[in-house]
């Protein structure tokens, strides 16, 4: 069984579902018997590649809209990513890190959570650094949170006068708006809070900015001040849902700004689109965690999934992860206007820290739950532990241990406790954490979430629920 279920990559990267099998939990008569509807799952994808469409789908205005994500690894004209878009993106990273010392990320939800990963993952000490140039990044927009937006705005201001003191010269800021309509509350709220007042200190700040949005609307409001101001503009690709958006420009702006490798993230999405094909669910990841994971749920009520990394910089991978699948599968009805009230219910979790907190509801509470594990390989070999005590003769257990090596213990003894309780569980491994491998975690999950969309039925590309609230709150703040 751990053979079958079990795909390890010529990358190196590695899915082990092994243990969502066994007693209580999935069998292999269980994926024959939905051989058809996988089938006509991978049938679904396949348009989706093929022509950049999915059955049904529309925008919210009603009208048919493309799909387009699995066209992000790919840079050509005609795709989202095209050669200009890349090469101006690069430029913008160069000019950033080259002139600037600090940056303000004005996002929210899909324009928010993948550059928060982005970040995260860069400002590790276990990143490999390429470049040297840091800029100050700070991320806003992303709340209607007062307290936060002050705590920004001081520290760049305390930067400000930090540097006028120390080099009598202006802070360099950059505000980069990130909303595809212009308007969107929360960016919009903080890009025009913190416009006025950097810009009411031009004697400290010297304020320049970008805006990340969709280039088609020549009325929209950001449009409209980029062309009036002359700022750089970034084109937000059509058939790009937000929750989709990390390989496209929204997140590609913050990776630039970061010194990423732009070419090895998108790469890794492509290597990984590349072992994605057909209906071979030995040799197809995404396919393979899609079915799983549609199974768990629709035949074992497992409609929680616990996302819990072995890394402390992964939370906001999490994060990102909760907003991919809550409002992809989180779906009232199918797409023959059913009521069926699908999706499960995503839960961030941080190993070993949460083994503490939430293990106990995992392994003793309702049988609803996959647990998901990410851990990165290359994080064993790191640290080691010398006992400076040896009066305390206990204490020398620990002497001479390696923390990456004891981090993998406890997953696995987590993983172990959990199949003994037959409660499902699952294994994503990296060989390390760098640009082409998260390319490869984030696509992989993208693909994933879009097999399980065609398996359940619904359309994994509309947020109707989201729309509901928008307009009353709109309403309430007289925003038309």
């Amino acid at each position: 069984m751990k053979e079958a279920y079990t795909i390890t990559l010529p990358s190196g990267f590695c899915v082990d579902f092994s243990r969502m099998f066994g007693s209580g939990r999935l069998t292999t008569e269980e994926i024959e018997a939905a051989a058809p509807r996988i089938q006509s799952a991978v049938r679904g994808v396949e348009t989706i590649r093929r022509e950049g469409r999915a059955r049904q789908h529309l925008s919210k205005d009603g009208t048919p809209e493309p799909v387009f994500f699995p066209r992000l690894p790919f840079v050509k004209e005609g795709n989202p990513n095209t050669p200009q878009e890349m090469e101006a993106l690069k430029a913008f990273g160069r000019r950033v890190r080259d002139a600037f010392d600090a940056v303000l990320f004005c996002g929210v939800g899909g324009s928010y959570l993948g550059g928060k990963v982005l970040y995260d993952c860069c400002e590790s000490d276990y990143w490999p650094r390429r470049d040297e140039k840091d800029v100050r990044i700070f991320f806003v927009g992303n709340n209607l949170d007062t307290e936060n937006m002050e705590t920004v705005e001081k520290a760049v201001k305390g930067m400000a006068v930090h540097k006028r003191n120390r080099e009598n010269k202006p802070l360099r800021v950059m505000l980069v708006p990130i909303s595809k309509s212009g308007t969107t509350l929360e960016s919009t709220t903080a890009f025009l809070y913190f416009y006025d007042v950097l810009a009411k200190e031009p004697d400290l700040i010297s304020l320049d900015v970008t805006v990340v949005t969709d280039r088609t609307l020549k009325e929209g409001p950001m449009m409209r001040l980029a062309a009036e101001k002359g700022w750089e503009v970034f084109h937000i690709p059509v058939g790009i849902g937000g929750r989709f958006s990390v390989l496209s420009t929204p997140g590609l702006v913050v990776a630039a700004a970061l010194g990423m490798d732009l070419d090895q993230l998108l790469l890794g999405a492509a290597d990984m689109e590349k072992a994605c094909q057909g209906d071979d669910l030995s040799g197809n990841p995404a396919l393979l965690n899609a079915v799983l994971k549609y199974l768990a749920a629709a035949r074992h009520g497992c409609t929680i999934e616990v996302f819990m990394p072995y890394a402390m910089r992964l939370k906001a991978l999490g994060e990102w992860y909760v907003q991919l699948l809550a409002e992809s599968l989180g779906k009232r009805k199918n797409r023959e206007g059913k009521t069926v009230y699908y999706g499960r219910t995503p839960l961030v979790a941080i190993g070993t820290m949460d083994m503490h907190a939430q293990t106990q509801l995992h392994q003793d509470g309702i049988r609803d739950k996959v647990v998901q594990f990410v851990f990165i390989n290359s994080r064993k070999g790191k640290l080691q532990v010398a006992n400076p005590f040896p009066e305390i003769p206990v204490l020398s257990h620990y002497d001479g241990m390696d923390i990456g090596c004891g981090l993998e213990a406890a997953m696995e003894a987590n993983e172990e406790a959990l199949s003994s309780d037959e409660r499902m569980n699952a294994l994503y491994v990296l060989p390390e954490l760098n640009e082409y491998y998260l390319g490869q975690l984030f696509y992989f999950l993208m693909l994933s979430i879009a097999y399980e969309g065609e398996l359940a039925d619904v359309d994994a590309y509309d947020q109707p629920g989201v729309e509901v609230y928008k307009k009353i709150m709109r309403k309430k703040l007289h925003i038309d």
